[in-house]
């Protein structure tokens, strides 16, 4: 490490390879950390919001992509986490910028990941990169500063678990319950943290919400003890099929109080109505997904970040009805029970960062909740 003329601390970069499994190998040069590390291979399309990206407990698993080439231009800052922590396993760009102009910026981005030991390279081919994922698909891989024997390193990378029938929520949701502040209560919402983001938190906490977040394996009744008015059931990352505890607690809470299901909490919602998932060839991740809400006949542009979906065959209950799709593949991308109060989005309303097109379900959460209230409550 070094300090320049410009005050811009500088850190010794190293050679660097990413192998994914298939043994396709892209050289690189670290600017932050060193070392190796695996996980699945996956690709960013948004062109801002890196911090946000880095700590969405979502990415536990996997090595992100940008696509967009200049990143850490606007450096980190502590009011834009969406976590406590870093969640991705390595991040891969085309270009750093080492000197970020920002009034908000606190740190480069070279010391938030080298703060934490998460490895960040750059000179990397990325639209090469991309293309490789979004033609044969997300793949495992590894990016290792120690070992540079591409053959080597993809058999590490098709060794490695992966994210198909691995719990990756039990590494990031709270160990205990909390409470989120607010500065008004008139509605308790209890969240079951598969993963939560914090910008969840920040805009039901908005809509004058009490909030109680509690860990993912939090029974039933053990949510109805906390009398709540309504349970948001968030995002999260990885596969939602071994995750039985929470979709037996969501089974159990269907028609006892209102539901809202975000990205991972819509797959769990899914399963618990009796439906499946399945994983997509490369996944939805980045700021610019179009999705149309049925409903209403209007398009919204999403923020997305999942690499697996319901399957809409295979929800055989007439009264769960699909309210939205994906503009660019016809996916599942929302649902609600006709007669129960319960609605979910594969997307994500917070946004954080991304446009606020689908900021009004939160309001509809709200406005579900105190319908129920007025109905005679749970």
């Amino acid at each position: 490490r070094g300090e320049g003329e410009d005050g811009v601390v500088t850190v010794k970069s190293r050679k660097a390879l990413l192998v994914l499994e298939d043994g396709t190998a892209f050289e690189g040069r670290t600017f932050a950390g060193e070392g190796e590390v695996e996980g699945e291979v996956v690709f960013n399309t948004s062109m801002t919001g890196y911090q946000e990206v880095l700590t969405d407990p979502s990415y536990r698993g996997q090595i992100v992509v940008m696509t967009y080439p200049l990143v850490g231009n606007y450096g980190v800052n502590p009011e834009d986490m969406e976590s406590a922590n870093i969640q991705v396993e390595g991040f891969v760009v085309r270009e750093y910028e080492p000197a970020p102009s920002n009034w908000r910026s606190r740190m480069t981005l070279a010391e938030f990941l080298g703060g934490n030991g998460i490895v960040g390279i750059e000179g990397v081919d990325t639209r090469a990169l991309t293309r490789r994922l979004r033609l044969a698909g997300a793949m495992k891989g590894v990016i290792s500063t120690e070992d540079l024997d591409p053959r080597s390193l993809a058999a590490k990378a098709g060794a490695s678990q992966g994210l198909v029938g691995r719990d990756l929520v039990k590494g990031v949701s709270c160990r205990e319950a909390y409470r989120w502040p607010a500065a008004e209560s008139r509605r308790h919402v209890v969240v079951l943290d598969f993963g939560v983001k914090f910008n969840i938190l920040r805009c039901l906490a908005g809509r004058g919400c009490r909030v109680t977040v509690v860990p993912a394996w939090t029974s039933a009744d053990a949510v109805m003890a906390m009398n709540p008015d309504g349970v948001l059931l968030s995002n999260g990352p990885g596969d939602p099929e071994p995750i039985t505890y929470a979709v037996d607690t969501i089974r159990k809470l269907i028609g006892r109080v209102p539901l809202f299901g975000i990205c991972l909490g819509q797959q769990l919602l899914a399963i618990a109505l009796g439906g499946k998932t399945y994983k997509l060839k490369f996944g939805h991740r980045g700021a610019n997904h179009p999705v149309k809400n049925l409903l209403t006949g209007k398009v919204e542009v999403t923020v997305q970040n999942h690499g697996f979906c319901v399957d809409a065959d295979s929800i055989k209950d007439p009264e769960v009805e699909v309210t939205h799709i994906n503009l660019n593949d016809g996916t599942l991308e929302g649902m609600r029970h006709r007669g129960l109060p319960a609605f979910s989005v594969q997307y994500h309303p917070e946004a954080s960062a991304g446009p606020h097109d689908a900021a009004y379900l939160f309001d509809d959460f709200v406005a579900m909740m105190e319908k129920g209230s007025a109905d005679g409550g749970r």
